[in-house]
């Protein structure tokens, strides 16, 4: 029984551990596709302030930071409508396949039946004949 106990531990270590890993190189990717963003961001800010050449230093600055916030809002807009989207997807086609799974399982009781009931038949005709 202890056995059984130390391998359900050890199970449940290697699953935490498991789930663990995978939030930690989901943060890792989310901040790099947020840094990556930033940075897009920064440069499109720049080149934008670049053709403004009547900008004071400060106003260039002030427009950059602007541009650049502007630029990541829009970005986490469309990361959440492609979440959202994905989310709809994914509850559309799970209620579709638990649909044909519950199909898929009554055709094969259906076709478990009709053997059943054919095997019955013949070994009445068998004994009756």
């Amino acid at each position: 029984m202890s056995t059984n106990h130390s391998t359900n531990h050890s199970t449940n270590r290697s699953t935490n551990r498991s789930r663990d890993g995978r939030a930690m190189v989901q943060d890792v990717e989310g901040y790099l596709l947020l840094s990556a963003t930033r940075d897009e961001g920064r440069a499109a800010a720049i080149r934008v302030t670049a053709r403004l050449d009547w900008l004071t230093g400060s106003q260039r600055e002030e427009l950059e930071r602007y541009l650049e916030t502007e630029c990541l809002a829009l970005a986490r807009v469309s990361w959440q409508r492609t979440a959202d989207r994905a989310e709809e997807l994914g509850r559309t086609y799970e209620g579709r396949y638990q649909a044909l799974r519950r199909r898929l399982v009554a055709w094969c009781l259906a076709g478990c039946a009709a053997l059943a009931v054919t095997d019955l038949l013949l070994l009445a005709a068998v004994y009756t004949g």
